[in-house]
């Protein structure tokens, strides 16, 4: 049955959108090696869904199947209410931009772009307007008749986006194709793929094991773990309510406190804080930034612990301290760079930033 508008956006989690893509249940090994398991996955219209996951988690091969170029063990993929797996990847309305462009060095920028359209014998006037077309979307137009070896990377890889956009898909997969660039271009490339994804209005599935990469191009991020889904959300959700302790730790720093709830209380490491969970063991996440230098002005309510700097490491603007505090606990805290930290630190944080998280379970 092919969900309602309504069931969709739930679904998506993007309010007031349809379903392109569902993803239903599906699964993929490789000999006696699961790759994914039971993975279910919507992608709403216009979406920039990003695929997040360590090497070995998955993530191209969910791909790689949405393309055609696998096929699923289990599950079903559907596109706009039809059955998308079991169609031919030519008929796809899905297009694929990988990590390495693939560009012929003895055709022109244009001759590259249309090169699929003159495969499908598209008559030469229409192949002319929309390679024109494809061109002017990535700001390619002025290099049309320049060979691969002529441009930069980064070029290239918008002539790879062109040579995808050109066949008019609904949907835009792209495998890492920002890897191969130098750290400014890619951080400028960011920037400019999200801006032609909302130019071009259709939905791209981006793959990544780039944490930052995809908290600031994505709408949401599936993070996949072990071929498995371990969280679902927008960039802002996933990092500030991580469901799981996994979640946590590979999305950004953080410090993980151990302890036990008991009639309100969170008693961890010799820190306590009043919380409104049900007793019995509990795991918390607090990020790096939210622990402070205490301040007197301070209302109460706070929790308040003393530590010795370990360790410090510079990052510009800001600096991540690793603090000794009693009971052994060891501390991450993020503060505005200074040039001499030493010694003892007093430090507090509210409770509501120590969020509840699930052990990650143990995957073979």
């Amino acid at each position: 049955m092919v969900a309602t508008t309504n069931e969709v956006s739930v679904a998506t989690g993007v309010k007031g959108t349809t379903t392109l893509l569902d993803i239903r249940n599906v699964a993929k090994s490789f000999g006696p090696n699961p790759v994914l398991r039971d993975i279910s996955l919507q992608i709403a219209e216009g979406e920039f869904l990003t695929i997040l996951g360590e090497s070995g988690s998955g993530k191209t091969t969910l791909l790689r199947i949405i393309a055609g170029f696998e096929s699923a063990d289990a599950g079903e993929i559907w596109m706009a209410g039809e059955r998308l797996d079991r169609q031919p990847p030519y008929r796809r309305r899905v297009n694929t931009v990988f990590q390495h462009y693939a560009l012929f060095p003895h055709l022109t920028v244009a001759e590259n772009v249309g090169y699929g359209l003159r495969v499908a014998k598209v008559a030469k006037d229409e192949i002319a307007a929309r390679v024109e077309q494809a061109l002017a979307m990535v700001k390619m137009a002025a290099f049309a008749q320049s060979k691969p070896a002529k441009i930069s990377g980064g070029q290239q890889q918008r002539i790879a986006l062109a040579r995808a956009l050109v066949n008019r898909p609904r949907l835009l997969l792209l495998d890492e194709p920002l890897s191969a660039l130098d750290a400014n271009l890619r951080r400028q490339m960011q920037v400019e793929l999200k801006s032609l994804q909302r130019e071009v209005g259709i939905a791209f599935v981006f793959v990544t094991h780039d944490q930052e990469e995809a908290m600031v191009m994505s709408d949401r991020i599936a993070l996949l773990r072990l071929g498995e889904l371990e969280q679902v959300a927008s960039p802002r959700e996933i990092y500030s309510r991580p469901a799981t302790a996994y979640t946590a730790q590979f999305i950004g720093h953080t410090n993980l406190l151990r302890g036990e709830i008991k009639d309100g209380i969170a008693r961890c490491s010799g820190l306590s804080w009043r919380t409104g969970f049900r007793d019995g063991p509990a795991l918390f996440s607090l990020r790096p930034e939210n622990i402070r230098l205490a301040n007197a002005a301070t209302a109460s309510g706070v929790v308040r612990l003393r530590g010795k700097i370990s360790r410090q490491a510079f990052h510009g603007a800001t600096e991540l301290l690793q603090l000794e505090c009693a009971e052994g606990l060891m501390v991450s805290v993020r503060t505005a760079t200074r040039e001499n930290w030493q010694g003892e630190l007093e430090l507090e944080f509210s409770p509501a930033d120590a969020v509840p998280v699930r052990e990650s379970e143990e995957r073979h």
